[in-house]
């Protein structure tokens, strides 16, 4: 008699020259969002361009790590399917008001970061009963905010940087005008970029369709490098090979109101990652249960951690690998494990990162555009959901938090008489969206009910780029 159980496609195992393919494919399609947000935050924080490819380097091993986490499954960690784990950016955004704000540096950032992560494992086996807080009406709106707060990054970025850039002169740091900045080379240059992407969107077709992206950054990368534009000082220095160090800044340094905001980034993070990880069970045929999705959320968490101590982001699944799973037909999560073997092999390999470091920013311009707008046009994608004709409260919900958002984006010194310690919470669009759309949602919505919380998962499953 015939004892064997036959395996689910999930757990199949395959060859290691076929996994290894595979898993090179994953670590493609989603490379250019991983490495995106350490370069968006070093820059952000004016550091030179070593530490910039500390970062990659850092989050790439941290990538790696976790999906290995998440898709291999580690006693209550893990949901044990293909799943590629990267940094989100629904955290940039309050990174990027961290690192804008005098008071506040790297170190804060970590401590806000690992809080964060404690903060979802700790909620991640009642995120059934909090999306109900968090209709497609508050996570299109949040999302759009996001989107739209990261736009004038990608716009600064196609003009060469920021227009005020710091520099030691005499001895002294001093703030001067970006002579580079709006030059005609940096703006063809990243409009290329963006073309060459739209180009291979349109006429391209399966994975080098999936990689537009990163296809629009090395043809770029190939311009500025015949311009003269890209310079490669400092890789005779970076290492072959070098361990990702933990607290390489130091001990990070806790913030109530940088912690405040990242706490509200992981509820968003996590009901993302609720739509996405239902919306993947469809397409594995898994059924995804509370206990498969808390395990789940719970490597959110975990993953933002190990994030803040080795250097790095808080992170979340990667939805276009969700989407690759759909388009290959592939479901064994082996080939997300081979992944994740491949990122922390990248990220030990400094002189890798440090060439990522060296792409100029209005490269980076052209691809930032497309990433930051499709942000924002998932989350009007989320809100298309939304029922306005029978309900024109939700309209009042989207008009003022989307206000709210917009006010330290186009008043930075709005709340400037406002106390020292509100800060970091009045400063963050982000934050102001999230408690707008969640306090009005309830006042003229309600709480919602059990019945509208599956529906509401499988909406916030749209929001499809990190």
């Amino acid at each position: 008699m015939n004892t064997t159980t036959e395996r689910h496609p999930v757990d199949e195992k395959l060859p290691i020259m076929k996994l290894f393919a595979l898993g090179m494919q994953h670590v493609l399609v989603m490379y250019a969002g991983a490495i995106a947000v350490p370069l968006i935050v070093g820059g952000a924080l004016n550091l030179p361009k070593y530490a910039i490819a500390f970062l990659i380097s850092a989050d790439l091993f941290c990538c790696g790590l976790v999906t290995i986490i998440q898709s291999l499954g580690i006693w209550k960690f893990g949901i044990r399917m293909p799943v590629m784990m990267g940094v989100t950016f629904a955290a940039v955004g309050p990174m990027v008001a961290m690192a804008g704000n005098p008071d506040l540096g790297i170190l804060h950032i970590y401590g806000a970061v690992i809080a964060g992560g404690i903060f979802c494992i700790a909620v991640a086996p009642f995120m059934s009963q909090l999306m109900r807080f968090f209709p497609p009406v508050v996570t299109g709106t949040v999302i759009t905010v996001i989107g739209i707060s990261l736009m004038g990054v990608g716009i600064n970025w196609a003009a060469g940087g920021q227009p005020i850039i710091g520099k030691v002169v005499n001895g002294v740091f001093t703030k001067i005008p970006n002579p580079d900045y709006g030059s005609p080379e940096n703006l063809g240059v990243a409009l290329v970029v963006l073309i060459s992407i739209l180009l291979i969107t349109k006429y391209m077709k399966g994975f080098i369709a999936n990689i537009s992206v990163l296809m629009g950054m090395i043809i770029g990368f190939l311009i500025a490098l015949a311009m003269g534009k890209i310079s490669f000082v400092g890789i005779e220095n970076a290492d072959w090979f070098a361990m990702v160090r933990p607290f390489y800044y130091g001990w990070p340094q806790f913030d109530l109101g940088s912690i405040v905001s990242m706490c509200l980034v992981m509820i968003v993070t996590m009901i993302e990652s609720t739509g996405m990880f239902i919306a993947l069970g469809d397409i594995v045929g898994i059924k995804v249960d509370n206990k498969t999705l808390a395990r789940g959320l719970r490597v959110d968490g975990l993953g933002t951690v190990i994030g803040g101590i080795f250097n790095t982001f808080p992170y979340t699944s990667f939805s276009q690998n969700v989407g690759l799973v759909g388009v290959t037909g592939v479901r064994s999560r082996y080939v997300c494990v081979a992944a994740g073997c491949i990122l922390v092999a990248f990220g030990l390999f400094p002189k890798m990162a440090h060439i990522a470091a060296s792409i100029p920013q209005f490269v980076l311009g052209g691809a930032g555009t497309v990433m930051f707008g499709m942000v924002a046009a998932t989350g009007i994608k989320i809100l298309a959901k939304v029922d306005f004709h029978h309900n024109r409260n939700n309209l009042f919900i989207v008009a003022v938090s989307i206000g709210a958002g917009m006010i330290p984006i186009v008043a930075p010194s709005f709340f400037g008489q406002m106390p020292a310690y509100l800060s970091t919470i009045l400063h963050s669009g982000i934050l102001l969206a999230s408690a707008m759309a969640v306090l009005l949602n309830l006042f003229f919505n309600g709480q919602g009910n059990q019945q509208d919380i599956h529906a509401n998962a499988l909406a916030s499953a749209q929001s499809s780029d990190h």
